[in-house]
């Protein structure tokens, strides 16, 4: 029993560490409208700016997702920590456009550094037979940090002052604390090597556990597809056609979407692995038709609505695919593969951001939002199609 608290309380401690790095990456998403004001650029930049940030995920992935599996979990965890530190820095420093761009390009590759790395180490430092726990507990720790992030900054940005330098000094002080956590929790990797043996990999996973990954991998695009659009674009949509300027709100809504997330990931519990990822499918398409509707209309009726049931299929897709994708993984592979289903996720992220921005320049952003809607709606059915068909297995 004394081993199993000790268990627990390194695993929860790591997923705290684990939100914090989250929570600076969306940071900046309340604030656009602030740095657009002030540097006076167009929503396509805003876009631009978000999709930096999901390239350099891919690329530290792609480079360093497996550095984990080799030179062990905490010096990759401790190297995005400072990726972080450095991304806040600059975005306390910033005079131009140029400085968004370095912060979210250090933004991006701290998650890149932390996705695999992190839930790898949650995974792994829970005790034995916990395994569906520590799943939820490192999936519901991404989220939840990606949602306090908007929640943070638009609550700073709207009550207290110096908007754009109060949360990026507050994000500070959370990162040197987790370092100081970090050095403290013990080394969850057993067989180290020099990391000289680290080499770039392509996206790739075993034969064994390809069968497992594609249709994971297909729930888990159309969901960070929907919360990068969501993200991005919602505060200027919020604040352009429903004249709400309120920071705090903004940042509430882009959060209530990543809450809703961890909602959907509790049930994945009860709903089984191989039933929740057609069911996330369903939940997404539900969400983008609200979204639709709160478009269409102008209805800030309708975005709240969206944003809480995407976020549960979402939930649902997410937890249901790592949990697919962990269980079939070889221990001295997850990591690698797990990250390869974050560059799977993250280009979601980035393709549909940069597709909209490009998009809102000609047609607008409401025209924008309703064709990225369509297009994502084809591609939930047809992944929802897929994964009845072939259904991801119950157990590994």
């Amino acid at each position: 029993m004394t081993g199993d608290r000790l268990g627990w309380r390194v695993c929860l401690l790591g997923g705290a560490v684990f939100a914090v790095c989250m929570t600076g990456t969306t940071l900046p998403t309340p604030l656009y409208p602030l740095y657009q004001q002030k540097f006076g650029f167009s929503e396509l930049t805003v876009t631009v700016v978000y999709a930096v940030y999901a390239f350099a995920v891919i690329g530290a992935l792609l480079l360093a997702g497996n550095a984990s599996d080799a030179v062990g979990r905490r010096p990759v965890l401790l190297w995005g920590l400072a990726c972080a530190a450095a991304s806040a820095v600059c975005f306390l420093l910033a005079s131009d456009i140029a400085w968004l761009y370095a912060g979210r390009l250090l933004s991006g590759l701290s998650a890149g550094l932390f996705t695999g790395a992190a839930t790898a180490y949650v995974m792994e430092s829970a005790p034995p037979g916990q395994a569906s726990r520590a799943t939820f507990v490192a999936t519901a720790v991404n989220m939840g940090g990606l949602g306090c992030g908007p929640l943070l900054a638009g609550i700073l940005a709207e009550y207290a002052p110096w908007p754009l330098h109060l949360p990026y000094a507050v994000h500070l002080t959370l990162v040197a604390c987790s370092v100081a956590v970090l050095l403290w929790l013990p080394e969850t990797v057993r067989d180290l090597r020099p990391l000289r043996t680290v080499r770039p990999q392509r996206p790739g996973v075993p034969p064994h556990v390809r069968a497992v990954f594609g249709p994971a991998a297909t729930a888990a695009f159309v969901g960070f597809a929907l919360f990068g659009v969501f993200t991005s674009v919602s505060p200027a949509f919020l604040a352009q056609y429903l004249d709400v300027t309120d920071h705090a709100v903004s940042g509430a809504v882009v959060a209530t979407a990543f809450f809703a997330s961890i909602a959907g990931q509790t049930a994945v519990g009860r709903v089984g692995v191989s039933r929740s990822l057609p069911l996330g499918c369903a939940g997404l398409l539900a969400g983008l038709a609200l979204l639709a509707g709160a478009l269409h209309w102008d209805s800030l009726a309708l975005v709240v609505p969206s944003a809480l049931v995407g976020g549960v299929g979402q939930g649902l897709a997410f937890r249901g695919a790592l949990t697919a994708v962990g269980r079939a993984s070889p221990p001295d592979r997850r990591a690698a593969v797990i990250s390869s289903l974050f560059v799977v996720a993250y280009t979601g992220i980035s393709v549909p951001v940069i597709g909209v921005g490009l998009l809102a320049e000609p047609l607008g952003l409401e025209s924008a939002g309703l064709v990225f809607i369509a297009c994502m709606a084809v591609l939930v059915i047809s992944a929802a199609g897929y994964l009845l068909r072939r259904p991801v297995p119950a157990e590994a």
